[in-house]
């Protein structure tokens, strides 16, 4: 049981449920648009049955006028389109007393898994609601129920289904409107007391998901070439890259699977473009070889990886936060490389734009990791920040003579050649080589060539951006990635209640700031490690550092459900 479980009364948590084709998705899409519209921010996450596509669905949306960066313990409001393997959702949706559940009685009883919380109960006639309507949709009117539930004015829902559904022609936008109107009319005596008090003057915010972001953050970094093969949770990202790629000047090639779209990507680079790949933790395995060959060849390429429930096919549609030890450990041999990971959806710009620009500089490979639950959610955010802009590659210059690619250099950076730049010829394969590029078995060559790819990347100085740092105090929670929300939120309750702690959200995972991290710990009384795990895996790997303290503990937690904040509290007690 959550002891520490609680809604937070400054935010409302909503649920919309229910089979294929009835536009639970659509709905949620248009109620975050709105909540923009109206000023508010917010997360919306969505989640599927087995199916990958079709199916049942649900959307968990939490809105509020401050951040919103994880979803609540609790939902204040269930709205169900109909109850058609409704109960695949009952723990991703957790009620209480409080709750309020919002059906149509025509859909026949309330399945126990949903009931037995002891929610309240609005019956709307929704279905009876929509056919009144001409072309008339359940979703449409729950939007309208909806809608005036959480304070939304009807004129704002009304404009983004303009703006949305205009496309679809005149008819469609006016009986979605004529049915929003009718929900909002049909819920009058029901409005509850926590009603999102409202905002005057809304300012400019980003509707954007997590898989966007991310492109937007590759696009920013300087990526003009992407070729990869799609999968769930990442074909999105490939799917808003392709015509963004063509404004700016680049290209995406779908690849016939991941081991042609990794040698492709390393072929873009040393060609002189900026390349990136997108994939989930198959794929990755896949990638593998090739990604060590760009290792050894100081070909530098990013691979974008939104993870999801594994091993193998594992779950493809829900979240979990397992291939962190793949992305630190997988290569053969000794391959220092990069793994970053994005705290949030608004930090998927960021980290994949800072992945782009620090692959650049040390001429490796950077793998970036977000997760399902970024990827395929949505979130009303400020506009993100830009990355710290690098050296940028370090390029041969024109007609240089006595060209030695892998020199041994102070920093460890040699200057890489384009093809076609004269003198610049030389080898770049898999094979250990010396300085020239030939391939070579003697031993120095070797030692030579392991010490210059380590340490280059022990002169990576990532300031304060290798970690986002709240509070101060003797408990001390440790995250990274997704988790980081519910870790920041946790923090923020202790420090409510009187019992300050320090959250560390980690984004640069390899190379680790270990001194930096050490400091931050040499007074922490209590230490709590969280992830979206089975195994602990930052938990294991920071104690292979010797960077915990004999106190530490962890809570890893499988998917798909996710860490919420009272979780941690319970865990910390």
């Amino acid at each position: 049981m959550n002891n520490n479980a609680q809604t937070d009364s400054s935010t409302l948590s909503v649920a919309i449920t229910g089979s294929g084709g009835s536009g639970v998705v659509t709905s949620g899409q248009i109620l975050l648009r709105a909540l923009a519209n109206a000023g508010y921010y917010g997360l919306m996450g969505r989640s599927a049955g087995p199916q990958i596509r079709g199916g049942e669905s649900a959307v968990m949306l939490r809105s509020g006028i401050e951040p919103v960066e994880c979803l609540d313990d609790r939902f204040d409001i269930l709205m169900s389109l109909d109850w058609l393997n409704v109960s695949r959702f009952a723990e991703e949706i957790p009620l209480t007393a409080e709750s309020l559940i919002i059906c149509d009685a025509a859909e026949g009883e309330i399945p126990e898994a949903i009931a037995g919380h002891g929610a309240r109960v609005m019956e709307l006639p929704l279905k009876e609601l929509a056919k009144a309507v001409e072309g008339g949709r359940i979703n449409m009117v729950a939007l309208g129920v909806l809608g005036d539930l959480l304070g939304i004015p009807e004129s704002v829902i009304l404009e983004v289904i303009g703006t949305t559904l205009g496309r679809k022609g005149p008819e469609i936008v006016e009986s979605s409107g004529q049915c929003i109107s009718n929900g909002y009319a049909a819920e009058k005596n029901h409005r509850p007391a926590n009603k999102l008090p409202p905002v005057e003057t809304p300012p400019p915010r980003w509707d954007i998901s997590g898989n966007e972001a991310s492109g937007l953050g590759a696009l920013r970094g300087g990526v003009r070439f992407v070729a990869a093969y799609p999968i769930t949770p990442a074909t999105e990202m490939l799917e808003w890259l392709a015509p963004n790629l063509e404004k700016v000047g680049g290209s995406l090639l779908q690849a016939e699977d991941e081991l042609a779209s990794i040698n492709m990507i390393i072929g873009g680079s040393f060609g002189g473009v900026p390349s990136l790949t997108a994939t989930s933790g198959p794929g990755l395995s896949l990638m593998m070889e090739g990604l060590g060959l760009a290792v050894t060849s100081e070909t530098p390429i990013v691979v974008a990886n939104v993870m999801r429930g594994g091993p193998s096919t594992g779950i493809p549609t829900k979240s979990e936060q397992s291939d962190l030890n793949i992305s630190l450990y997988g290569f053969h041999g000794d391959a220092p490389h990069l793994v970053l990971a994005a705290l949030n959806i608004r930090d998927c710009t960021f980290a994949t734009e800072w992945a782009v620009r620090l692959a650049e500089q040390f001429q490796t490979v950077a793998i970036v990791l977000s997760d399902q639950s970024q990827g395929q959610a949505r979130s009303v955010i400020d506009p993100p920040p830009a990355a710290p802009i690098g050296p940028g590659r370090r390029v041969a210059e024109p007609e240089i003579e006595d060209y030695s690619r892998y020199c041994i250099t102070e920093d460890g950076i040699s200057p890489m050649a384009i093809p076609g730049t004269q003198g610049g010829i030389y080898t770049a394969d898999g094979l250990e080589h010396n300085e020239k590029g030939t391939p070579s078995s003697m031993p120095m060559d070797h030692q030579n060539q392991l010490d210059k790819r380590r340490d280059k990347l022990a002169g990576l100085d990532p300031g304060e951006h290798w970690a986002e740092i709240r509070g101060t105090g003797k408990a001390c929670l440790i995250t990274w990635g997704s988790s980081s929300g519910a870790a920041f939120e946790a923090g923020r309750r202790l420090e409510a209640r009187g019992e300050p702690a320090r959250v560390i959200a980690i984004r640069l995972l390899s190379p680790l700031p270990e001194k930096a991290l050490k400091t931050l710990l040499e007074d922490a009384q209590r230490v709590l490690v969280v992830e979206q795990n089975h195994g602990g895996q930052l938990f294991h790997y920071l104690h292979s550092l010797d960077l915990l303290p004999e106190t530490a503990r962890v809570l890893a937690k499988p998917g798909p459900l996710p860490i919420r904040p009272g979780d941690i509290l319970d865990k910390l007690s």
